[in-house]
């Protein structure tokens, strides 16, 4: 994928003096008194904007942050927090700007945060009108927010549409380039992991990887509706009868191309969702009317921790059990330590994976780990983004 990295511009000497403008996603949360509670957002933004500040620019860096009405600021809208210990990581004054769209006073050296920029009427339907104001500020503009690359937002989109130079930050690039490597030109076997309570919430991201990967493992409740696909008893376990055929589906598509969903051959069941529930491993076959799925069987872990091992490229979206629960969380720590283990290419995203990374200590061993939880499921689906798609043509001339 080509496109203008903001890295190169800095290096060839194109930034000093210039007005850049960074979008950034600073979307932290924060408790009911306004406090940040993580602020792994803000520290990932510092290194694009003092990328720029190092370079000799005038900086300006604006985030959407909640959910706020546009034209109706309130003060729990305010980046005002973020701009705080974004000073404090930086040991800097960062300096918040209100009603910034028609004009902003920054200097070569300097550094201002720009409102959120979900209040300006516009911003969302990418107003033509707004984007133009917002071109008008800079020079360069700098797309560093993956989190909002499928959205086509004034300050996302319409900004990179017309601003004189649009290019990647060093976020964006990094998500760009971690994307093409395991899904354009991929190293084979491509394995994708695709778990998740509902087949409906990543049907389509099923249908499109069933073309491409050369195995397609299924987890949770989408699991459960592959083995009831295949003719399998799931007892009371989280299902979707009505998408069997869809199911069966993939299945058969995966098979035209000599490539499997590998069915669960054991399971760990229980007969209540509780962590304490006592559980029961079992082969597929023998589950009863009023056991739950929870968790495939060591069996199954096994072999697919194996096949893991020897593939080229992984694609993981989703826990394969309720690991949160510590006897239900086996299938999702042997998957995980495979992936580790594995010399594939790994590129890893959603909240929940994130989530079992963190809880088996494996960040370091896996390839790429994605922030944007929208955007990382739109590109599985393959669809091309948004800032993907602007940055590319812009790149052209």
């Amino acid at each position: 994928m080509n496109f203008i990295r903001f890295s190169d511009l800095c290096a060839n000497g194109q930034v000093a003096g210039q007005r850049v403008f960074i979008r950034a996603d600073l979307n932290v949360p924060q408790d009911a008194s306004g406090q940040i509670t993580e602020d792994t957002r803000i520290r990932a933004s510092i290194p694009c904007i003092q990328m720029a500040l190092d370079a000799g620019a005038a900086v300006m860096v604006t985030s959407h942050l909640g959910r706020p009405t546009e034209g109706q600021f309130q003060a729990a809208d305010s980046l005002a927090p973020v701009a705080k210990r974004m000073g404090e990581l930086m040991q800097r004054e960062v300096p918040v700007l209100a009603n910034w769209v028609a004009g902003v006073d920054v200097k070569p050296g300097q550094l201002v945060m720009l409102e959120n920029c979900r209040i300006n009427p516009g911003e969302k339907k990418n107003s033509e009108v707004l984007a133009r104001q917002m071109a008008a500020l800079c020079d360069i503009f700098v797309h560093d927010a993956f989190g909002t690359a499928h959205r086509a937002e004034a300050s996302t989109y319409g900004i990179a549409q017309l601003a004189k130079i649009a290019s990647a930050g060093p976020l964006l690039a990094a998500e760009m380039d971690a994307i093409s490597k395991a899904l354009s030109a991929p190293r084979r076997p491509l394995v994708a992991i695709v778990a998740g309570s509902k087949v409906s919430t990543k049907l389509t991201i099923l249908q499109s990887l069933a073309h491409n990967v050369d195995q397609l493992i299924v987890g949770g409740g989408i699991a459960n509706t592959f083995m009831l696909a295949a003719g399998l008893k799931i007892g009371k376990s989280l299902a979707e009868p009505d998408l069997l055929a869809e199911a069966s589906a993939v299945i058969a598509a995966m098979k035209a191309r000599g490539a499997e969903v590998p069915i669960p051959t054991d399971v760990v069941t229980a007969k209540a969702f509780k962590a304490d529930a006592p559980a029961t491993v079992k082969a597929a076959a023998d589950v009863e009317d009023d056991d739950l799925i929870l968790d495939i069987g060591p069996q199954t872990a096994q072999r697919l921790a194996d096949q893991l091992r020897q593939a080229g490229t992984i694609v993981w979206n989703g826990p394969v059990g309720v690991f949160e629960f510590s006897a239900f969380e086996g299938g999702t720590r042997t998957i995980a330590h495979a992936i580790a283990d594995s010399a594939a290419f790994s590129i890893a995203g959603g909240g929940d994976t994130l989530a079992a990374i963190a809880k088996y200590g494996i960040e370091q061993q896996i390839g790429y780990i994605s922030t944007g939880g929208g955007a990382f499921l739109e590109v599985l689906e393959g669809k091309t983004l948004p800032a993907f798609e602007i940055l590319a043509q812009r790149a052209k001339g």
